[in-house]
């Protein structure tokens, strides 16, 4: 089990699809004033814009300690686009309410002495089932600029960050981890840009969500959903 050391803390857990049990005061007791837990995309909190989720959002930000998440597959991206942009960290966000946040594709914060490269999206599993309904949005797959805009702030960043967290695993990873199991694994071409980056950045950890387990894959790269994980460390909480 972690260790408090007085310091700040980063840590990370995986898609939360709007369920409140995952981010209840109780799951998250550990976490201090100004800590920060980043979700690594399907965040699902903003999704229909009634006064309860309203309610739900306002009492996420006003807790002592940061909560931040990159975008997935299951967004709304229209409400995602009206929170306003704010800069943070030397990075921009949109800020949802206080101390909760929404991590944009491409970008480089600098949070608790560490440089943090963010790029959420990809491409649904059940793409076929969702394409012609309100449930499915072409902007779940990054642009050619967001992509771009990741390997500018990368190179600004002299490639070299301590943390990368994204919704999807670079190629080799996913395909690793489709090994036994039935069917087509769907891969895209984002999932070969992450290959890339891993090529041309320095990194120590990289953590993932979409694959919905909780999985040391090697030293520096781990599948994370349901667990919530010291970012820095790697150890769970």
């Amino acid at each position: 089990m972690t260790e408090r050391t007085g310091r700040i803390m980063i840590y990370v857990t995986g898609d939360t699809h709007g369920d409140p049990a995952r981010l209840s005061a109780q799951a998250l007791r550990k976490l201090k004033e100004n800590d920060t837990l980043i979700i690594c995309g399907d965040f699902g909190f903003l999704w229909n814009g009634d006064k309860k989720e309203e309610k739900l959002l306002r009492e996420l930000g006003s807790r002592k300690y940061n909560i931040c998440f990159l975008d997935g597959t299951h967004e709304n991206f229209d409400l995602l686009r009206e929170a306003p942009k704010e800069q943070w960290k030397n990075g921009t966000v949109r800020v949802i309410y206080g101390n909760l946040r929404y991590l944009l594709r491409g970008e480089v914060y600098h949070l608790e002495g560490m440089k943090i490269f963010t790029m959420g999206g990809g491409e649904s599993p059940d793409r076929e089932m969702r394409v012609g309904t309100e449930h499915w949005s072409r902007e779940e797959m990054p642009s050619r600029a967001e992509l771009f805009h990741g390997l500018e702030s990368i190179e600004k960043a002299q490639f070299d960050v301590d943390l990368i967290f994204t919704h999807e695993p670079p190629l080799k990873t996913k395909e690793f981890l489709s090994l036994g199991t039935e069917g087509e694994t769907r891969v895209s071409a984002l999932n070969s840009y992450f290959d890339e980056i891993g090529k041309i950045c320095k990194y120590k950890k990289w953590y993932f969500g979409s694959t919905h387990m909780d999985k040391v894959i090697s030293r520096s790269r781990t599948a994370v959903f349901r667990d919530i994980r010291n970012a820095v460390t790697g150890e769970k909480l």
